[in-house]
Order: C-alpha cells, then structure tokens, then sequence
C-alpha cells in the first residue's frame, strides 16, 4: 500500500464549509474509541466505588479535550491545515495547549486504575511501577520531548512529508496530543506519578518552556523565503503569500503560544498562594501553641491575656481592669 499524498489545489478558505466532506477514517475512529472506553470506564468506576465517583469536571474535560481535537481535524482547520500554515499553526496550538491540557486534567491513567480489578488492575499497577513508566513518567523527559518535537515539526523536513503524506500528517496530530499530555499532567494533571512537583517547580517548568515556542515563532516570522517547498508546489494563487503565510504563523505560535502558556500558569500560581496560605495558617497555631501562658497579674484579668494569640500580638496588651 502507497502513501497517500495530500498535494491538491484547494478552493479559498470560507465559511462555507464547516466540516470535512469526507472524514479520515483512522482519526474518527480512534477518537470515538477513546470517548466510549473513557465513558465506560466512568460508570464502571462509579459502580465499583459508589461512595467516591469520578469527579464530573474531570469527565467534563475528556469530552472537552475530544470536541476540541475533533474541531481541529474534522472541521475546515483539519482541511487546511496542509494548504495554509498559519491554518495548521491554529490546529498545533489547539491540540498540543488546548486538548492536552484538558485531556491531562481528565487523568485518564487514574480512571484506568481506579476501574479495573483483577489481574488487569495488577498489570496496570506493575506498569505504571516499571522502569519504562518512570523514565516517560519524568517531568526531564517531558520538557526534552516538547522541546524536540516543536522546532522538528516546524522548522526541518517532517512538515512537507505532512504535506506530502497523510499518514505523517496523523501521526503528527497524534504527537502534539501524546507529548503535550506528557507535558501538562506535571503542570495540572491528577494521574499517578512518582514525580510530584510542587507548584513553585510547576512554574518553574512552564517558565523553561516558555522560550520554545518564541524561538520557533521567531525563526519562522525571520524567514525570507517559503522554507517548505511541499507548499510551494501547491501554486496557491490565493490567500497571502507563501512568506506572508509563514510569517502569520511564527506570530500565531509566538504570541498565542505565549499567552496560552501564561494562562496555564495562573491556576499554578493561585494553587501556590493557597498553600503559602495554609502553611502561614499553621505555623501561627503551632506559635501559639508553644508559648507559654503568663501569670495573672494583680489588677489585670487572666481571661483573654494569652500573649499567643494573634489578636494581642497585633493589638497590643490589655488594658488594666478599672472599678465599675
């Protein structure tokens, strides 16, 4: 069997057209097998432990993350997506930020455990305790793979065999779902991991990651000349042109890649706060705990004058008693 390739002339980008006329068989397939085995699992979960279902905002995610993935390869960004490179920009960024994110807060290995019984659940358990698991499990291994598979898919030959090949254009799909999974359950994922970031680290590797998507954004908006020559030989005469095309999607990769990064980081960053919070909570009342309560004084009342207490520590002593 040949590849397939995708070179074709396709008509002006419009709003005609909202869907694929005829849909990749192998891609519907496969995400409609995740969504029903994600939904089984749900309800085999609940019925094994009926006093701690599965969280809905979680299986809200799933779903999120498969509509998500869907609109960008079955709607008219997945038609596009080989014709105008600002259009698969579009499509990187709602796969590798937007439906991995969600598809890592939905913790599909957690569910997975979490429903199985059986030998099943120990083979499930042996794997996730396997040397293989704790190597990809690495939040190191996370960070190299996001910061080879970018530049590699936009910046060397792997894009025109997309162009070229349908199949290289799914597995690439593919890619920007596996590796930003990989890449965001250290940052808002619930799945079991050996490696648990607290959230200043979480930031941290958000932050390191930050200048992976500006460099190729910026190398891509810096370029001269079409540097793919598959889309070249498509002789598109319309829409803007192939420098143009390609400087759009540097920019859409550099700034909305950055933004998005950003936005991530919020939820980090309050997460950080409520634990700096708790953690000032708790060393107050082990303060208070340890220092002794004075004698009573003559004059003075003894209710109330624990100089432990945060209230006096910041208002002061307490007046002496007077005679009513």
């Amino acid at each position: 069997m040949h590849p397939v390739p995708l070179l074709a002339v396709l008509p002006p980008l419009g709003g005609s057209a909202l869907l694929r006329t005829t849909l990749p068989a192998v891609p519907v397939a496969l995400v409609a097998v995740a969504l029903a085995a994600y939904l089984g699992a749900v309800h085999r979960q609940n019925r094994l432990h009926p006093r701690h279902p599965w969280p809905a905002k979680r299986t809200a995610a799933f779903v999120a993350s498969a509509a998500v993935t869907s609109v960008a390869i079955f709607s008219v960004i997945g038609v596009y997506d080989t014709t105008l490179f600002w259009d698969h920009m579009v499509q990187h960024l709602m796969l590798i930020v937007v439906a991995a994110v969600l598809l890592a807060v939905s913790a599909p290995v957690a569910l997975a455990w979490r429903a199985s019984t059986g030998g099943l659940h120990r083979r499930i358990t042996a794997a996730l305790r396997s040397p293989p698991s704790l190597v990809i499990g690495h939040p190191v291994t996370a960070f190299v793979c996001y910061g080879v598979l970018i530049p590699l898919t936009h910046l060397t030959v792997f894009f025109n065999w997309a162009i070229e090949y349908r199949w290289v254009d799914d597995v690439e799909h593919f890619l920007f779902l596996f590796v930003g999974y990989l890449f965001w359950r250290h940052i808002l994922g619930h799945d079991p991991n050996r490696y648990r970031m607290q959230a200043p680290m979480r930031a941290l590797l958000l932050f390191v990651a930050l200048p992976v998507d500006t460099f190729v954004g910026l190398t891509l908006n810096s370029e001269a000349h079409e540097i793919f020559p598959a889309l070249a030989k498509l002789h598109r005469t319309w829409g803007p042109s192939l420098v143009m095309d390609l400087h759009i999607g540097g920019v859409i990769m550099w700034v909305g890649g950055d933004v998005l990064m950003m936005l991530a980081l919020i939820p980090v960053v309050v997460e950080w706060m409520r634990r700096e919070e708790r953690r000032a909570t708790l060393f107050d009342r082990e303060l208070e705990a340890y220092l002794p309560t004075p004698p009573a004084t003559r004059g003075q009342p003894t209710a109330g004058f624990a100089l432990g207490t945060h209230a006096q520590r910041t208002a002061g002593p307490t007046p002496p008693a007077t005679r009513g």
